[in-house]
């Protein structure tokens, strides 16, 4: 007797950066999330760092890191995450996509960035979960929900998918406030949390106007885009939504969330 794959999540979630991991509160809430959650068979990473057109596949096997940032201290270039290759999920990836005539592309030494692996290394420490992670090929978040839907089946055979971006993001700005959260990133997570909560895809799909603050907290939208990919991979499960990660980080709002 086989016992079924249950049928996995779909997950957004704000990644953080390198300190992340000397955070006092953080490393704990992703910990226990991920201890919440069902065995995934292997994970698929969609990053805002890594924006690539046509659509592409990263490394299988290894799958090396990559240090995507630059002036931080000496120790976050040393951290290590040697998780497995995923092959076969890569192969299903280029089915799903191809078969309805998305162009997709291999780059097989492109390895896991920042947005990828330094929430895992907070989940799955043991780095013993197949990961493969896949760009976006585009900005535009009609589009990113339509990649999601092709993607959702890969859901039924135990694939975690992750959209990993940031739920506000605006450097330059916090360069210029003061100490707490400033008002555009405390706006646009309020008005985040209530559009979720009413299921209002529309609203979110045009979140650049119908959102206060939209044009600050996301000047440039890589980081809010892979939550489309995921409300497209979960769109038969938007109903059942949580937020396993809220509040704010430096002043952004580390909002995350899973469905089903």
């Amino acid at each position: 007797m086989t016992t079924a794959t249950p049928r996995m999540p779909a997950l957004y979630l704000s990644h953080g950066a390198p300190p992340l991991a000397d955070d006092p509160l953080w490393p704990s809430e992703l910990a226990a999330w991920s201890a919440d959650l069902p065995r995934p068979r292997a994970i698929l990473m969609v990053s805002a760092h890594w924006e690539e057109v046509p659509l592409a596949l990263g490394a299988v096997e290894p799958v090396p890191l990559v240090y995507d940032f630059w002036g931080f201290p000496e120790h976050y270039y040393r951290v290590r995450y040697g998780a497995p290759g995923a092959p076969g999920l890569a192969a299903s990836v280029r089915g799903l996509l191809r078969a309805p005539g998305t162009p997709v592309q291999d780059i097989p030494d492109r390895g896991l960035d920042h947005g990828a692996y330094v929430p895992l290394v907070e989940m799955y420490p043991e780095a013993d979960v197949p990961v493969l992670q896949i760009s976006l090929p585009t900005l535009e978040p009609a589009r990113l929900m339509d990649i999601g839907r092709k993607l959702a089946p890969l859901r039924d055979e135990g694939v975690l998918i992750v959209g990993s971006g940031f739920f506000t993001h605006n450097l330059a700005a916090l360069r210029h406030t003061g100490p707490g959260v400033p008002g555009w990133s405390a706006e646009f997570d309020a008005w985040g949390r209530e559009s979720l909560a009413a299921r209002d895809v529309d609203a979110l799909l045009d979140f650049e106007t119908k959102s206060p603050a939209g044009r600050l907290a996301h000047p440039r939208t890589e980081h809010f885009a892979p939550l489309f990919v995921t409300l497209g991979a979960a769109e038969d499960d938007l109903h059942a939504q949580r937020t396993p990660v809220d509040g704010f980080w430096m002043g952004l709002s580390k909002r995350s969330l899973q469905f089903g």
